[in-house]
């Protein structure tokens, strides 16, 4: 192959003792993003080999996101021209409405994008560079998924430092990829929460201010407000968007949360690529609605327990955080356990303290700290149970 061929022309320039050593780490990582390596493991000893390695499950992954993204996307540009007209034109001209609308959310979203890869990938490659290691893939999802759990109106400098913020003390300080005991992309997401709380709130819609100037001539703004089902809920109001609304995920909210019907598509990826756990998907509901059944929101009128589950992050999260298999537990009796909690845990936080309406990422970090002590406690007492077995 044309590209093979150069790659392997320019392996020794890059290599040590090359012209451009300093760069080898990056050149290995646009090498392993084309082309599998060549290499096998030198070690002695047992070695189990499978046919998915860790650059094919992070493409899955990958490709899992994709709806939930594209559905952001659109909804950005939805969500714009609601705040700006008050009204949606898909009902006069639906086709060119939806792809106008994308064209609005790629535009803002591109650099968010951008700059989550180049900050986090940045810092991954100058410190595989300074250790003399290869660059890990994990960063291909992250970089995706901090985007995605984001509000819109998120400014990208901040974006910036939170990102950094991540990689360097959720990961690189752990060992990087694969000894982290917290998600990095809700690491992200944690540090803007409590950093910079009114941006994190999620109850304002990125607006173009020169087009707000094109429709009334009225002087611009960055965003206007428009509260979530969260936030109304926080605030004992009544929820204005209708169920369908919230499945479907025209609704404000962090861009790739919003709709249930996307997160589903990428969840039946991931569980049919044996990606991720569907007993810590399936628990993570389970727990949520036991939760949301028996405590409910004191002044919710119009709001039912079961849609506890369509809003926020509690899908995405169930879906793309809590089945991290690194932060994870992994006997197969403690992902009951640890979905079960996690859900549970969201609905009490959401419900009872005012002050996170959220709670999904509390509850996913809160649980990414016990997962150890859940594995143990299972092989704990299996152990317990054999040896007592052998004695007899």
């Amino acid at each position: 192959m044309g590209l093979k061929k150069i790659l392997d022309n320019l392996k020794p320039t890059f290599s040590e003792g090359g012209k451009f050593s300093a760069f080898g780490s990056l050149f290995d990582a646009a090498e392993t993003f084309f082309f599998v390596p060549n290499e096998t493991a030198k070690a002695r000893g047992a070695q189990i080999h499978d046919a998915i390695d860790s650059k094919r499950s992070i493409f899955f992954v990958v490709i899992a996101l994709i709806p939930a993204l594209l559905f952001g996307m659109y909804n950005i540009g939805l969500q714009h021209e609601l705040a700006t007209t008050g009204a949606c034109a898909t009902d006069a001209c639906p086709c060119s409405a939806i792809w106008s609308n994308f064209l609005y959310g790629l535009a803002v979203m591109l650099p968010k994008i951008v700059v989550s890869y180049a900050v986090g990938l940045g810092i991954e490659i100058v410190v595989a560079q300074w250790k003399k290691e290869e660059v890990h893939e994990g960063f291909f999802v992250t970089g995706i998924l901090i985007p995605l759990v984001v509000p819109v109106n998120c400014p990208l400098w901040i974006l910036a430092i939170a990102t950094a913020f991540a990689v360097i003390f959720a990961k690189e300080v752990f060992g990087g990829t694969g000894m982290n005991i917290f998600n990095p992309a809700l690491v992200t997401r944690a540090f803007l929460f409590f950093a910079y709380p009114s941006m994190m709130s999620g109850d304002k819609v990125w607006v173009n201010g020169n087009y707000m100037d094109s429709i009334n001539g009225a002087p611009a703004v960055d965003a206007v407000s428009a509260a979530t089902p969260l936030g109304q809920l926080a605030a004992g109001e009544a929820v204005t968007a209708s169920p369908l609304e919230t499945i479907i995920g025209t609704i404000p909210g962090s861009i790739g949360e919003t709709s249930v019907i996307a997160i589903l598509i990428g969840a039946v990826i991931l569980i049919w690529a044996n990606i991720a756990s569907w007993k810590i998907i399936l628990s993570t509901f389970a727990g949520g609605a036991v939760m949301a059944y028996f405590l409910q929101y004191p002044d919710a009128q119009n709001f039912e327990w079961w849609e506890q589950l369509t809003v926020g992050g509690f899908c995405f999260g169930a879906v793309f955080m809590a089945t991290d298999p690194v932060t994870g537990p992994r006997t197969e009796s403690g992902k009951w356990i640890y979905g079960f909690l996690i859900g549970a845990v969201a609905i009490i936080i959401r419900v009872l303290n005012p002050g996170f309406p959220e709670g999904m990422m509390l509850a996913i970090l809160l649980m990414n700290v016990f997962a150890p002590l859940i594995d143990y406690l299972f092989v704990q007492t299996n152990i317990n149970k054999r040896a007592k077995r052998a004695i007899k």
